[in-house]
This record gives structure tokens, C-alpha cells and sequence, in this order.
């Protein structure tokens, strides 16, 4: 009899062991007639700025709407530029254009797949200069203001945030945190002096609670954080149409606010992630170990500064494209996170980015494999996972 196959991706164990909390929480929502906003909404607010460890947390419709809210909440604006890396979904791209600017890309540190303060820094002192009259920073060869950095945290670590934040502060940019897979992601902080949480190392962070993340909703759900008074309240009326009291509109917004179904969901998880993201934490500890004696699978590095969650865990290997089918073939399933840098994207070609501009970005995409990897993930199952790396390794790998 043939193994079931490993899935990339399993929700419906912890899904099941929750069912019946679950069904309580709808039963509750539903006898409330309150569907938007209300009681769970603000519940959940409360208690997610809590974990993050920050003065406020905004209930949004999506991830996207998170960054994009944010990214207009800063004062982005028509025609300007924002910074943010070629290594990531297309929505951080997309939220960046979205609030009306264009976005620049510069590459990745090759070891973390998240963005190099070197090259940031570099980037910036050859193409930018500041504006002595207005204090903005403008950008050379567009004449355009740059206002915002955008690092994101990839696979569940977070980026360097330290240098990104002592260059920002330098050229008067905002820092927003594209924290959608890092839920619970820790840095230390040298600056500070302590370990810090994702979504509290900048002016923003934006999160999403897609189903398939660290703390998933049952749809589309995302959450701003920041210790900005003035900046909560501007998302708060960007995502109800631009109004603090009901008809009453102080700007034009957005419908992207949290719904109550999808925050009653995230409360009952978000008393477990730490549990998860554990868990998550010891199974790429197996992985690592397990893949130590495979000379050409390399594995995440993880730096001293850096506690990640492991939304994904990613190897590169030569012949990735190989290794995926022949998986595939042994019954296990898994995912390229991702395929193509967005500068080679279509929807990008008017930026005028080529093939080689981002090598490291271009380098990781040919070379990333994403293994199975949720809590309830079992040994049998990574052991199958790695005994049929091995034996690809070695049957085609030199």
C-alpha cells in the first residue's frame, strides 16, 4: 500500500482539534447580529499589539491592505518612491504602487534572503541626496521624492533592522515592516539593547492572516501595528472610507476593515502561536540537523540576532527544479517562495530593471525549494522528506 503523501501545507489538524471553539465563537457572532467591527475586533486589536509588544493594533481586510494603509498613513503619496526588495510576494510591490508611488528595488543578503543594509546604504549614497530647503530626499536620476523603506521579513525572519533603521533615520525615511510572515519573529536590537518582536522595530509593521500563515484567519485578514498615536487613528479612517464617525468623512479611504467571523478565528489561535511557532522552531532544528551531512543542500542561516518562526522552511539546491518532481514523484509536496524576482515580473518591465541586476535575488530564485513545514508535522514524515533528499543527492549530485 502506497504512503499517503506529505503535504506542503496541513491545516485541518489543528483545524479539527479547535472545531468545536470555533463553532462557539460563530454561534456567538451570529446571536450578536455584529459582523463588522464589534466586540472580537477589538478584542483582538488589544491583544495582538500586546503580543507584538506595540501601543496599538489596527484590524484591516488583508495583508496588502495592511502595507498599503500603512504606506499612506506615512504620507506616501503620488509620484513618490519607496524601497523594498525584488525577493518577495508581489503584493509588497503592489501595496507600494497602490499608494500611489513606484517602487525601487535593491537586492538581498544572499545567506538571510532578506534585504542587505550594505546594498541599501550603497544604493542610497550613489542615487539619492538630501534636499536642503525641503529636508526630502530626492532621487537623482528621477528628480522624485523617496520616502519610504520597505524591508521585508522573508520565511518568518525578520531583516536586519538596526543598519536599515540607522541609514533611514540619516535620509529622513520612513521604515515600514512587511511582517506578513513573521508573526512572533524576533531581533535583537544592539540600539536597544533587547530583543524586539516583528511589527515593533519601525514606524509600522503590516501583517497578514492569509489561512496558510504562522496565525491564519478562515479568509483574508491582515493588522497594522505601531506605537503612532496619530498614525493608528489615520488607518483606522482609511480603512472605514476615510470616516472616524459614521457619515462623516475627513479624507477618502478604503472598505478594508477586519471582519468579526475572521477575528473571533484569530483570537482562539493567537492563545496558541507561541505554542506553534515552537513547534515550528523544533522541526526546523530536525531539519537542520538531518540535513547536515548533505554537502549540496544548504540550509537556512539563521544570525545571532535573529529568533524566526519558520512560516517557511527553504533549502537551496542545485537542480531545484530536479529535486521538486523528483519529491513530487515520492509523494511529497512542495513549494518555490519564489520563482521569479519580481524586477523579471511583466507587470515591472516599465521600471527598467534586466536579467543580472539583482543577482542575488536571481540566484535564490533558481535555487530555493520550500519542505513541508506546519506544526503538526510529524517525524515520520520529515524523516521521509529527507531520506528522499538524500537519496536524490545522491543518485544526481555530485
Amino acid at each position: 500500500m502506497n504512503a499517503e503523501r506529505v503535504p506542503f501545507l496541513d491545516l485541518n489538524s489543528q483545524h479539527r482539534e479547535m472545531e468545536q471553539k470555533f463553532i462557539s465563537a460563530f454561534r456567538d457572532i451570529l446571536r450578536s447580529g455584529k459582523f463588522i467591527s464589534g466586540p472580537s475586533v477589538e478584542e483582538f486589536e488589544k491583544a495582538f499589539a500586546s503580543f507584538c509588544g506595540t501601543r496599538f493594533a489596527i484590524g484591516v481586510g488583508s495583508g496588502t491592505d495592511a502595507l498599503r494603509f500603512a504606506l499612506i498613513a506615512a504620507g506616501v503619496k503620488n509620484g513618490d518612491l519607496v524601497i523594498t526588495v525584488p525577493n518577495t510576494f508581489i503584493a509588497t510591490s503592489e501595496a507600494i504602487s497602490q499608494a500611489g508611488a513606484s517602487p525601487i528595488f535593491v537586492d538581498v543578503d544572499l545567506k538571510t534572503s532578506n534585504m542587505s543594509p550594505e546594498l541599501l546604504e550603497d544604493y542610497l549614497r550613489k542615487n539619492c541626496f538630501k534636499d536642503d530647503l525641503t529636508g526630502e530626499t530626492i532621487h537623482t536620476g528621477t528628480g522624485k521624492a523617496l520616502r519610504a523603506i520597505v524591508p521585508v521579513h522573508l520565511y518568518g525572519q525578520t531583516a536586519d533592522m538596526d543598519p536599515i533603521n540607522q541609514i533611514a533615520r540619516e535620509f529622513g525615511l520612513t521604515v515600514i515592516e512587511d511582517a506578513c510572515q513573521a508573526h512572533g519573529a524576533r531581533y535583537f536590537s544592539k540600539d536597544k539593547g533587547r530583543w524586539i518582536s516583528a511589527g515593533a522595530l519601525a514606524k509600522a509593521g503590516a501583517f497578514s492572516f492569509y489561512p496558510g500563515k504562522n496565525l491564519g484567519a478562515f479568509g483574508e485578514a491582515g493588522a497594522v501595528t505601531t506605537d503612532d498615536p496619530e498614525m493608528a487613528a489615520t488607518i483606522r479612517m482609511i480603512r472605514d472610507h476615510g470616516q472616524m464617525k459614521k457619515y462623516f468623512h475627513d479624507m477618502e479611504g478604503y472598505n478594508g476593515r477586519l471582519d468579526s467571523i475572521q477575528a473571533s478565528v484569530l483570537n482562539l489561535k493567537l492563545k496558541r502561536l507561541r505554542e506553534w511557532n515552537g513547534m515550528r522552531q523544533s522541526l526546523a532544528s530536525r531539519y537542520n540537523q538531518m540535513l547536515s551531512g548533505v554537502s549540496s543542500v544548504i540550509t537556512p542561516a539563521v544570525p545571532s540576532w535573529s529568533r524566526p518562526v519558520y512560516h517557511l522552511y527553504v533549502i537551496r539546491v542545485p537542480q531545484r527544479d530536479m529535486l521538486q518532481g523528483f519529491l513530487s514523484g515520492g509523494g511529497i509536496d512542495t513549494g518555490l517562495h519564489y520563482p521569479v524576482p519580481l524586477h523579471q515580473q511583466k507587470a515591472y518591465r516599465n521600471l527598467g530593471y534586466r536579467s543580472g541586476s539583482f543577482p542575488a535575488s536571481e540566484q535564490l530564485s533558481k535555487e530555493i525549494l520550500s519542505l513541508p513545514m506546519f506544526p503538526s508535522l510529524s517525524s515520520q514524515q520529515q524523516e521521509r522528506v529527507v531520506d528522499r533528499i538524500r537519496l536524490f543527492c545522491e543518485r544526481y549530485l555530485p
